[in-house]
């Protein structure tokens, strides 16, 4: 069954407000056992914008939902010229102070396991293991038709030579890897088929409107089942995909944390949100924890 896409929320009266106070994070991590979620949120410091916080990407851009992508060789010419031009931009981008905090949370022994729901590779570029990538990433790409799998940077390099002398400037690039493109700069962009059997690509990701795979989820459940604590970074939890794993800890009595600027959809869930920016914020809490961060 195909999910209507959730593109916004808005915070309902009543909901507790933000602290500054780091030690409940402090603390969670010092026993262990922390499972962490992150959002795009932990990925601005890295150039990379978020969907919803103060200046985020939907005030200009409406993602495609997979329900576009697959309606037509209009729709996916639009998405790969974007998309081709947004890698350039991700695949450049470097993991900030959050990221190689939370890999020293891990070294550390601190973690049960990281679930992210951005596609940036930025966790694991920090050194983070075992990282869950809840929507896919943009490294890979999948054929909509065989199932065949293929390196992104494979997929960029045919583009390149199909579409020479494509260097639009972009408005924008936006947490999905889409660049803001007019349909002028689209131009009449050409999409290379699947190697195999012709099929359609699409990068390995879960659009909006789309189902993160069933396994996944169970696999993310589980983590949450074993897990001591649940220590959100960087999300609005606005999507259910994240969301539900905060009502699942928050419902088996597993305290839930939260970092992030701006209220979410899971504060009522939360023994605390703390209103600070990730990156500094999780490095006081390394220091307090005595772990090194690597730079």
């Amino acid at each position: 069954m195909r999910m209507r896409p959730t593109l916004s929320w808005t915070p309902t009266a009543g909901l507790p407000p933000a602290t500054t106070d780091l030690e409940p994070v402090v603390e969670a991590l010092g026993r262990g056992g922390v499972l962490v979620l992150s959002g795009a949120g932990i990925s601005t410091e890295s150039g990379i914008p978020d969907y919803r916080g103060e200046g985020g990407s939907l005030s200009r851009h409406t993602p495609m939902t997979y329900q576009d992508f697959t309606s037509g060789a209009q729709a996916r010419r639009r998405y790969w010229a974007r998309s081709h031009l947004g890698w350039k931009t991700f695949r450049r981008a470097l993991p900030n102070a959050g990221h190689r905090a939370v890999a020293a949370f891990g070294r550390g022994g601190a973690l049960a396991g990281v679930i992210t729901q951005n596609v940036d590779g930025l966790h694991q570029a920090a050194g983070s293991e075992d990282v869950v990538e809840l929507h896919g990433g943009l490294d890979r790409v999948v054929c909509l038709n065989c199932g065949t799998f293929v390196a992104r940077r494979e997929v960029a390099r045919r583009l390149e030579e199909a579409n020479p002398g494509f260097q639009p400037v972009a408005a924008g690039v936006n947490p999905d890897g889409d660049a803001d493109l007019t349909d002028e700069q689209v131009g009449d962009f050409r999409v290379v088929p699947c190697e195999v059997c012709g099929g359609v690509l699409k990068p390995d990701v879960v659009f909006f409107g789309e189902s993160v795979p069933p396994a996944r989820v169970e696999h993310c459940r589980e983590l949450v089942r074993t897990a001591s604590s649940l220590l959100v970074l960087g999300s609005s939890l606005t999507v259910m995909s994240g969301l539900r794993f905060v009502r699942q800890a928050a419902q088996a009595g597993k305290p839930v944390l939260i970092v992030n600027r701006e209220p979410t959809r899971g504060d009522g869930q939360a023994v605390a949100r703390i209103g600070l920016p990730l990156g500094a914020a999780l490095g006081t809490v390394a220091d307090r924890l005595g772990l090194r961060v690597e730079d």
